[in-house]
């Protein structure tokens, strides 16, 4: 395997070398996500051969793998042991990687209850923009002294490094779960979830949409069947299948060709006046909403602001370079600054989460 990475580096210097954009891939299934990489010539660099778990300790509930693992291959090791990946990440296909889901930063269903995948990132290997293999963090929640890099990956849309290996903290599957439907307007979901989640209930995941709301109960079983009988409610046999297609946006919702918002907000925040239909996760912290002709960018970034939270273009038909919510200059100068250390030369994903980084 270090023959593998050594090819990296080669790809690395020679593009630096020639001040050439090289685009990160793994399996390729976000490439949708983020603006579109600045530069007609650019080289694909595939991290997928890279592939593998290094170490897994079920005990330790630590496991460390190399960027280019499949998503599915990862999580069935896990499952076999009774584990799991808490954020629960998207995988949008079968070829999803490891890399992949940290570089992007995506959490599903269960993020409001366990956690966003940055919570879960214990250390990284990676190789920076002058070819130097670099290790961050390790394989201890208590590892870190100074700034975080290994999380600041998460999220960093590959504009920063080459992921080449990712230690992650993982969880017990839990031993039951069970999902229950109810009837119910938007307002009248929003009061619900959010009283919810301010009582000691086995609560995983919830969604609204279409006048009914989905709760995912997971725990023990006596703690899961009380919830039930306080909650009330129909239970769904379908539970597992509705949310997976949730997390990996194969539900009826998201079939619209049109663009598709993504709005991370204060979860108390009121039902948002935007027309469409929307989707509501996290208890009302995510909102997801199908374009119309009657919505644009400022009107987006407006409504998020004002709801104490960004939004996002997550996925359009149209090329664009204003995917992601406008940064305060401060927290941009910061950003450039990173990119500099990191990739001096600008030849990792360039404009991919910002145009100019």
């Amino acid at each position: 395997m270090q023959a593998i990475v050594d090819q990296f580096v080669t790809t690395i210097l020679g593009a630096a070398k020639c001040r050439l954009p090289l685009r990160i891939r793994g399996g390729g299934s976000k490439h949708f996500y983020g603006n579109t990489i600045i530069g007609q010539n650019n080289d694909t660099l595939d991290i997928s051969p890279y592939s593998g778990i290094i170490d897994y300790e079920p005990t330790e509930l630590v496991v460390t793998a190399r960027a280019g693992t499949r998503l599915a291959d990862l999580s069935a090791t896990l499952r076999n042991h009774g584990q799991m990946l808490a954020f629960e990440p998207p995988h949008f296909g079968a070829t999803a990687t490891l890399g992949g889901c940290v570089a992007a930063g995506l959490s599903g269903p269960r993020r409001a209850s366990a956690g966003a995948v940055r919570d879960f990132v214990l250390g990284i290997r990676m190789l920076d923009g002058r070819g130097n293999d670099l290790r961050f963090g390790g394989q201890v929640m208590k590892n870190v002294a100074g700034y975080d890099v290994s999380r600041l990956m998460a999220g960093s849309m590959g504009t920063l490094g080459v992921l080449l290996e990712v230690s992650l903290k993982v969880l017990p599957l839990p031993p039951a779960e069970l999902t229950l439907r109810m009837q119910m307007n938007a307002a009248e979901a929003m009061s619900k979830m959010n009283e919810w989640a301010g009582k000691p209930l086995p609560i995983s995941a919830t969604c609204f949409c279409g006048d009914e709301l989905m709760l995912r109960l997971s725990g023990a079983e006596s703690a899961v069947r009380a919830a039930h009988a306080k909650l009330g409610g129909e239970e769904l046999v379908t539970g597992s299948a509705f949310w997976e297609s949730v997390r990996e946006q194969t539900h009826s919702y998201f079939h619209s060709a049109k663009s598709l918002w993504r709005l991370s907000i204060k979860s108390t925040a009121a039902p948002l006046s935007l027309p469409g239909q929307q989707l509501i996760e996290w208890s009302g912290a995510l909102r997801w909403l199908v374009g119309s002709e009657r919505i644009n960018a400022e009107m987006m970034h407006t409504v998020a602001k004002e709801a104490e939270g960004h939004a996002t273009l997550f996925r359009s038909g149209e090329s664009c370079v204003s995917v992601f919510h406008p940064l305060d200059p401060a927290m941009m100068r910061i950003h450039r600054l990173l990119k500099e250390k990191f990739d001096p030369v600008g030849i990792f994903n360039p404009g991919r989460l910002y145009p100019g980084l």
